[in-house]
């Protein structure tokens, strides 16, 4: 198993096989299996195979193409709605409609999320994560007409891969283990643990293209610019308050 987490690549090119029902299935029950909070299982999973739903989901990730060409799309989802009305009809008093409990169900569906993903691999099929479900969450909302207390948090492409592509690099252990308590990084620390990617031929071509001193300017300025990321930020909160996680 330890080999086949140090193998892992993501995969967004898919042959046309489909996935068998029952494997599928099999998947499903492994991810459902995964830890979560109070055992209340505060997460629910959308598959999507239609192709026409899929059309529908396309704008909010950015029309991405692995989200057309893969066989199932996974939207994974934190959910109070299934407790809530559980609670209601045992006459209990319900009190998830705030964000520590979004926080639980949010965390409760990426553990799953993550070990659909580790069996998915296990049976030879590819995954890509899509970033862009916190992007956009209301118009996944509307797509998926998800109720009250149900917001996507994330969603996976799977199939079986048309290609393996190289491995993406990873920074060394140090930049991200902490023995016993956080150690803070000097400039002398971050020289050392970035070098590498920086002085790689691939990322020098990356920050050449996009006309950049650094490589971090990437990052900053084009990737994930602070005007992008709280203009999401408040979409996503938006679709929070939307969905009655803000009371």
């Amino acid at each position: 198993m330890l080999s086949l987490l140090n193998q892992h690549r993501t995969i967004r090119k898919y042959t046309d096989k489909q996935i068998e029902p029952n494997l599928l299935a099999q998947l499903l029950e492994s991810a459902c299996r995964a830890s979560n909070t109070g055992n209340m299982q505060a997460y629910s999973i959308v598959v999507t195979t239609d192709p026409a739903i899929k059309d529908q989901l396309s704008p909010a990730h950015f029309n991405q193409p692995m989200l057309k060409t893969a066989p199932a799309v996974l939207t994974f989802c934190a959910d109070y709605n299934r407790i809530t009305r559980w609670c209601e009809l045992r006459n209990a008093v319900p009190g998830f409609d705030n964000f520590q409990s979004f926080m639980a169900a949010a965390m409760d569906a990426l553990i799953a999320a993550q070990t659909f993903c580790i069996a998915a691999e296990s049976a030879g099929l590819g995954i890509c994560y899509l970033g862009t479900t916190t992007y956009n969450a209301q118009e996944i909302i509307a797509a998926l007409n998800l109720p009250k207390l149900v917001v996507p948090v994330t969603t996976i492409t799977v199939g079986y891969p048309a290609d393996i592509p190289d491995q993406t690099d990873r920074l060394p252990l140090a930049s991200v283990v902490h023995q016993e308590a956080y150690k803070d990084f000097t400039a002398e620390d971050i020289d050392s643990l970035y070098a590498e990617k920086e002085n790689s031929g691939f990322y020098k071509q990356f920050v050449a293209e996009n006309k950049k001193e650094t490589l971090a300017q990437v990052f900053t300025d084009i990737r994930y610019s602070k005007k992008n990321n709280e203009f999401f930020s408040v979409k996503f909160m938006d679709a929070l308050k939307m969905q009655g996680f803000m009371k």
